[in-house]
């Protein structure tokens, strides 16, 4: 059941809520928002990857207002959960009415851990960007049951 504009409430869920769920809400918001209410949410939110704000910033997209937080803080219907980490599809809570849908990403933190400068490090980030540009470009259809 969309939102009162008629767009498709999709909550975007990761572990930590601090990268890759806050990528996919910004991707959301700034390219389909005429047709999707983006939010997104964490399992264990600890806080917002200076990172993945860099590199959204890279491609003009602000999320430095995002905030980490659980969905039942979001106080809103959902109608489609996308997970985009295995361990939130695998621990994903119940939400009253909508659908799981489980696009995966790679983790950006992780591929960076031993990168030897930050610089070096914006590579697993730019990578997985844009990666979740492409998913967010199919949307909302691909959401679409079939």
């Amino acid at each position: 059941m969309p939102d009162a504009d008629g767009r498709l409430r999709v909550l975007f869920l990761c572990t930590g809520n601090s990268c890759r769920s806050q990528m996919a809400e910004g991707w959301a918001r700034a390219l389909r928002g005429d047709r999707i209410a983006a939010y997104s949410a964490g399992t264990s939110p600890h806080g917002l990857n200076p990172l993945a704000v860099r590199a959204m910033a890279e491609v003009g997209v602000d999320i430095r207002s995002h905030t980490s937080k659980r969905p039942e803080e979001l106080g809103t219907p959902i109608d489609v959960v996308v997970t985009v980490c295995d361990s939130a599809h695998e621990s994903c809570p119940a939400i009253p009415g909508a659908r799981i849908v489980h696009v995966g990403f790679d983790d950006p933190p992780r591929l960076a851990r031993d990168a030897p400068t930050e610089e070096a490090a914006m590579v697993h980030y730019r990578r997985v960007r844009d990666e979740i540009r492409q998913f967010i470009e199919t949307l909302p259809e691909a959401l679409m049951p079939c």
